[in-house]
């Protein structure tokens, strides 16, 4: 290669993200004495606060963008690199940047993320939700909208259509249910009420009862509406850098234009045939249409349900694909199915000296049975951790094992205001018929659902203040046999944690 090396590093992780930096900060942390560069495009990175141990595998956090002046103030050896990544050439160990500088390295971490899976390119009416940016655009947006399309159905659709207020929100979702990424059809169901009721100023005590859940049929659509004096309509300044973390949305006021709290309608079992402008609905003699409606809104989306929408604009949140673009050119990386980078047990790729971690690789060891990779904001810390260890360790000539945090699926959350916890194989996933549910619930206040295999909890989802999640994760842990216990591990009368400390 012609161009000339502007520096070598020891170590070089390319990301700001929070697998990059939890990556930078292990390994500026394990060897203190290594020259560590960390190249990013933007000039703020994702850090990590609040970081919280709830219990053995569980962790809660707080992500912030900080400038990354921050970084290198905490770390002297640590130089941060402002660019995108142009190409990288594993053969002579190097990486150059788009502003044409080449950096070599001695081991390098990618930890690109993810990007959005758009509708459609280029359509100034379809908005993609990843990073800050995209959500401020999204604030900017609303305060003129009335109405609004929301395609998907992951974290970033569940935490928006609670959020956005003073806007008509249609609600596209290609499943039976919700939330399909993480719940079933009954925690689904114990969710759906919050959209119709006024955002909470606090828990209120709500009695018991039971009920039972029933499929929407394809092509239905339900409507929930929460109406209320609205507060003042004016957007305040929001703080700079509000990180597209767990909690993206505080701080940044998701307001449309018209006097409703809140309106959602869900389409169920559809997904987007097509969207075009007025000019070409016009001109296409749609008959799904009531006739006042064509031609009034700028931008018109065509369901496989046969249902046409006019809104302002469109949000598309139909998940992320592996950043893998820049460093795939004249190198020969093995992809997963999934297309993110294939790594092993020590988040190593298949090129020498090259790991991965976050959401642009794909976990390719042989899996704990109560383990899966979900391309959340715990798992890419972990990842990042984890990496950090694996590259010093290999770097010190020390054995390393698996980190105790691949032994068991865990992640907390909080959705439509309710704390969300899901252990294990929460939805039955790859159990096939060969496992059995207890579900306990108390509309508005909690939701309890145990997966069981072989008389051994396997998964769990807890939504609400349960206090159920140590226990659990001690059971789901332990592999005890809870076959004589029966359905009276979630009856409300006996204090499961008695039996289990």
């Amino acid at each position: 290669m012609a161009a000339v090396v502007e520096k070598t590093f020891q170590f070089v992780i390319v990301g700001g993200g929070i697998a990059g930096v939890t990556c930078v900060e292990q390994l500026s942390s394990q060897i203190p004495s290594a020259e560590v560069a960390l190249i990013t495009a933007r000039p703020q990175i994702k850090a990590v606060t609040n970081y919280k141990q709830v219990s053995q595998t569980l962790e809660e956090f707080d992500v912030e963008e900080r400038p990354s002046s921050v970084l290198e103030e905490k770390f002297p050896n640590l130089t941060v690199i402002q660019s995108a990544v142009k190409s990288l050439h594993t053969q002579s160990h190097s990486v150059e940047t788009a502003d044409g500088q080449v950096f070599g390295y001695e081991k390098l971490c990618i930890c690109s993320g993810g990007r959005p899976k758009l509708l459609t390119q280029e359509n100034p009416h379809v908005l993609g939700i990843r990073d800050t940016d995209s959500a401020q655009e999204l604030q900017k947006r609303l305060s003129n909208a009335k109405r609004i399309v929301v395609v998907g159905n992951g974290g970033i659709a569940l935490e928006l259509v609670y959020e956005v207020e003073g806007c008509e929100v249609i609600w596209a979702v290609k499943d039976k249910a919700i939330g399909n990424t993480f719940f079933d059809a009954g925690a689904a169901q114990f969710l759906i009420p919050s959209l119709e009721a006024e955002k909470p100023e606090r828990d209120a005590l709500v009695k018991r009862s039971r009920y039972t859940t029933e499929e929407p049929a394809v092509g239905t659509s339900h409507t929930f509406t929460a109406d209320r004096n609205p507060r003042g309509l004016g957007v305040g300044p929001t703080e700079s850098g509000s990180a597209l973390g767990p909690d993206w949305h505080e701080g940044i006021a998701l307001r449309g234009a018209e006097q409703v709290s809140r309106r959602v309608s869900v389409e169920y079992q559809c997904e987007v045939e097509k969207i075009f402008t007025s000019e070409e609905l016009l001109n296409s003699q749609q008959q799904t249409l009531e006739p006042e409606n064509a031609g009034a809104w700028p931008v018109y989306i065509q369901l496989t349900n046969g249902k046409t929408f006019g809104c302002d604009f469109v949000v598309s949140a139909t998940g992320v694909v592996p950043n893998t673009e820049p460093f795939l050119h004249g190198n020969k990386f093995a992809l997963a199915d999934d297309a993110g980078l294939r790594v092993d047990e020590h988040m190593m790729t298949s090129e020498p000296d090259v790991y991965a971690a976050g959401d642009v690789c794909t976990a390719c060891w042989e899996h704990s049975a109560l383990w899966q990779q979900m391309r959340l904001w715990t798992q890419a810390r972990q990842m990042g951790w984890y990496a950090g260890r694996c590259m010093a360790a290999h770097v010190l000539s020390e054995p390393i094992e698996l980190d105790f945090c691949f032994e068991l699926f865990s992640h907390i959350t909080k959705f439509f205001n309710y704390k969300v916890v899901l252990l294990g194989k929460f939805n039955g996933q790859g159990l096939g018929s060969n496992h059995e549910l207890l579900v306990r619930c108390t509309k508005g206040h909690e939701y309890v659902k145990v997966v069981l295999s072989g008389g051994r909890m396997v998964g769990a989802v807890l939504i609400g203040e349960t206090d159920l999640e140590e226990t659990f994760e001690n059971l789901i842990l332990n592999q005890m046999d809870l076959t004589r216990y029966g359905e009276d591990l979630l009856n409300p009368d006996v204090d499961i944690e008695d039996y289990f400390d």
